[in-house]
């Protein structure tokens, strides 16, 4: 499966440039935790500071495995709230709502 997600960044030319230097060599602990849920490639677009992410999964993936996983482990969580400190959620988000799922509308 394919899924495709927004998000946004503290609009602010220092803190994007720390973003993307701790995504230019990812924690060894934070990629095994996306590999283990299924997560079999991920890429992350930037255009300003509106974020674009393609997931793609195998079969065993679930967005509530990833979930659990996640919570129960704390590098995972300390890598969160590190990042929570340079995102911001989208202006449709709920409260506590981070990466949000795009609705595909159109494929070729």
């Amino acid at each position: 499966m394919r899924y495709c997600f927004a998000l946004d960044l503290i609009d602010d030319p220092a803190s994007i440039a720390e973003y993307e230097k701790y995504h230019e060599k990812l924690r060894p602990e934070i990629e095994e935790s996306i590999r283990s849920a299924g997560i079999t490639e991920m890429e992350i677009y930037r255009i300003g500071n509106r974020l674009f992410m393609i997931m793609e999964t195998d079969e065993s993936f679930s967005f509530e495995k990833k979930a659990a996983m996640d919570a129960a482990n704390p590098k995972v969580q300390e890598w969160e709230a590190l990042m929570w400190t340079y995102q911001q959620a989208l202006p449709m988000a709920k409260p506590g709502e981070k990466w949000m799922l795009l609705d595909n509308i159109f494929t070729l």
